[in-house]
């Protein structure tokens, strides 16, 4: 089992990071009750994803640098500060999976543009929508209308899309850019609630994914399984219904973020 001060402790090996912080874990309590209103929910998906990106942010290239701060006219040589910065030579691509990842995506978007030159960091669109069959089950992923703005070789490629349910969203994302736009050195994925199902299949199908979560869903698994650390008895561990919903999860955010239900 692996932890650190800021991650509990899980069996899914050391491309899963699954935050431990009581503002955020208060922060997606609040957002999953069904009386969350659309306002506040908007406004705690910021605040969610800016402790998620925090935190994730160590996962990019960094250099070392030594810059003059105000203190430097008065002391020339003490008022220099060195630090480990993130690399302004980096490429970095934000995916935007529409419509659940719009905000998000933004969130973190900015953020970086606050810290990196504008044309080391690019924001892309790309339309996804699940294909069901007649039971409402999960069959595949549907991709139109997306706008991908160059290639992401060599890039870390950032996908904060809030609800890791199956994975077949993100996994049918990577594909269509390695097929069409490079391939990525990273994979940043970046759901606020994931379940074990999503963990297996991005981990197995994405070899250069890690993934930071700020809530781990399994409340379909069995007692017994509830009562060992996440990932003990990974085999075992369900956190989607019969319509791949995450349980307890918190709804279709789709639909409950865009306050639109078709």
């Amino acid at each position: 089992m692996e932890e650190t001060a800021r991650e509990l402790a899980h069996g899914y090996g050391p491309r899963v990071h699954l935050l431990d912080n009581p503002l955020l874990g208060s922060a997606l309590t609040q957002l999953s009750r069904a009386d969350c209103a659309l306002p506040r929910t908007l406004a705690l998906l910021r605040a969610i994803y800016e402790a998620l990106f925090h935190e994730a942010a160590r996962e990019l290239p960094r250099v070392a640098v030594e810059v003059p701060t105000r203190m430097s006219e008065a002391h020339p040589k003490a008022g220099r500060v060195k630090a480990q910065v993130l690399d302004p030579a980096g490429e970095v691509v934000v995916c935007d999976v529409i419509r659940a990842g719009i905000v998000p995506s933004q969130v973190v978007f900015e953020r970086l543009l606050s810290v990196l030159p504008e044309g080391r960091v690019r924001l892309d669109h790309l339309t996804l929508s699940r294909v069901t069959d007649a039971s409402g089950a999960v069959t595949g992923v549907n991709l139109s209308g997306s706008k991908i703005g160059g290639t992401v070789q060599g890039a870390t490629l950032i996908v904060p899309d809030p609800m890791g349910a199956t994975g077949s969203t993100l996994v049918r994302a990577i594909r269509h850019y390695e097929e069409h736009h490079g391939r990525p050195t990273r994979v940043l994925v970046l759901p606020m609630i994931v379940t074990p199902e999503f963990l297996r299949r991005v981990l197995d199908e994405i070899p250069q994914a890690v993934i930071y979560a700020g809530r781990l869903d399994r409340g379909l698994s069995p007692a017994d399984v509830l009562a060992t650390p996440p990932g003990t008895h990974w085999d075992r561990e369900c956190g989607l219904d019969a319509h791949d919903y995450i349980v307890p999860g918190a709804g279709g955010m789709g639909e409950v973020l865009n306050n639109s239900w078709c």
